[in-house]
């Protein structure tokens, strides 16, 4: 049976509301019971940590008065499925390691990276980021609306980032504050209108004092036009950019798989592809591919690829005149 230690352990993880660290030890005592010869024993628990891991990662149910303004979903994305650059994806890594290892941190001291600024230009995967988070920590992703929050009416919008700091505090998960720059924009500007100002004040002071155990992930277009005392609430600040040409290869490679015409030079179509977001360039890789089986044919030729990825040019081109 399993030892005094792993019991403990157990019991701990469970009351102190630390599911990870009660999945590591249900599976240690399975694996305890496997070297014992009690094969089934073993079996039946990892078949039970699969299943609680399963509904770990459940959606959070909202009051009426916080369902439209929140989505609410359930991620599986993996940190593989991110092209972006190597510094990037360190400090990507080191947010999830952090997170993992918190209990380490805590016993120092120190606490891991849970607020976080991602910043840059549209489809550079921000939000892929946020998914990535949740999918990896098996948490839910909330996404709260930026645009249904703010309202005209003087203290309604402060008292709903109230409402939503309070379920942060209350219930485990990533949560996405979208366009951020919807409140966070720079206080001392002139067009700026009172209530706004209030409210990015609100919302400073609820993540200062936030010390809950959820992801907090802020996402802008336009970082220039936040507020500068915002940077240093945050824990960590992402800056995201267009892909370099590497990354385009990379992105292109994973994007069409099975379907790449073997041998077809990534170069070329690279090249084409500057300047266009990842998400723009995924696109083209998925144009493609759908011309293909439309077309019944097994592999997307690089004339193809280059054509949708023209076409993608030209339609940033036009987007940018307008």
């Amino acid at each position: 049976m399993a030892t005094a230690e792993q019991i403990k352990s157990l019991i701990r993880s469970h009351f102190s509301d630390q599911p990870e660290q009660f999945f590591t030890a249900a599976l240690q005592v399975a694996a305890h019971e496997a070297k014992q010869g009690h094969q089934s024993l073993a079996y039946e628990i990892r078949t039970l940590v699969d299943k609680a891991k399963s509904r770990h990662g459940r959606v959070i149910p909202f009051t009426p008065e916080l369902d439209h303004l929140v989505l609410a979903s359930e991620p599986k994305e993996r940190l593989g499925i991110l092209v972006q650059s190597n510094e990037i994806l360190r400090r990507i890594e080191r947010i999830l390691r952090e997170y993992r290892q918190k209990n380490k941190l805590e016993k120092y001291g120190l606490f891991h990276r849970r607020k976080i600024l991602l910043a840059g230009p549209p489809g550079t995967g921000k939000t892929l980021t946020a998914s990535v988070l949740a999918g990896e920590l098996a948490l839910p992703l909330l996404t709260i609306q930026m645009d249904k929050i703010v309202t005209k009416f003087m203290g309604e919008t402060s008292a709903k980032l109230r409402q939503i700091f309070d379920v942060i505090q209350d219930s485990r998960g990533v949560y996405l504050f979208d366009e951020f720059d919807a409140i966070g924009g720079e206080r001392s500007r002139e067009n700026d209108v009172g209530e706004m100002r209030r409210v990015l004040n609100a919302f400073l002071q609820f993540i200062e004092r936030d010390a809950s155990d959820s992801l907090i992930v802020a996402v802008t277009n336009n970082p220039r036009l936040l507020d500068q005392a915002l940077f240093r609430r945050f824990d960590d600040v992402l800056d995201y950019h267009l892909p370099e040409k590497p990354e385009i290869e990379r992105l292109i490679e994973n994007r069409l798989g099975s379907f790449r015409q073997k041998n077809m030079a990534l170069e070329p179509s690279a090249q084409l592809a500057e300047s266009l977001s990842h998400a723009e360039i995924a696109q083209a890789c998925d144009d493609a591919i759908k011309e293909t089986i439309l077309a019944d044919r097994n592999t997307v030729t690089e004339a193809l690829l280059k054509q949708m990825l023209q076409e993608r040019r030209s339609a940033y081109k036009t987007s940018a005149r307008g």
